[in-house]
């Protein structure tokens, strides 16, 4: 129960970091604990107490104590997407920094071309 808690709790901090913050550094962090809170969301799903492997179903084990191995190979698809999307995304502010010479979303967003 707590994981689910604390992955809402990032899934909302992040929230708050994309619609508030004017910054552009700010808002990409506000992503990755939104990706992050995903993460720890798909994990906590397919997590069970005093579960085992089930490349160690051959011991005779109880199929119920198992861990689904499925959420964990989509959370490290997602961690690699998600790296990728960070460095796409610095990419883009370190052009706009570069460009416009400030980081606010409002006053890039003001500016005309």
């Amino acid at each position: 129960m707590i994981y689910y808690i604390g992955s809402l709790l990032l899934i909302a901090v992040g929230l708050y970091a994309v619609l508030v913050k004017s910054n552009l550094i700010k808002i990409i962090i506000g992503l990755n604990f939104i990706s992050s809170g995903v993460n720890l969301l798909i994990i906590s799903v397919g997590y069970i107490n005093n579960g085992t492997a089930p490349i160690f179903s051959r011991l005779g084990l109880n199929p119920n104590t198992m861990v689904d191995p499925i959420p964990q190979a989509l959370t490290l698809t997602a961690i690699v997407i998600d790296a990728s999307e960070l460095a796409l995304a610095v990419a883009f502010v370190v052009l706009l920094y570069r460009h416009y010479k400030t980081l606010d979303i409002k006053k890039i967003r003001s500016l005309k071309w």
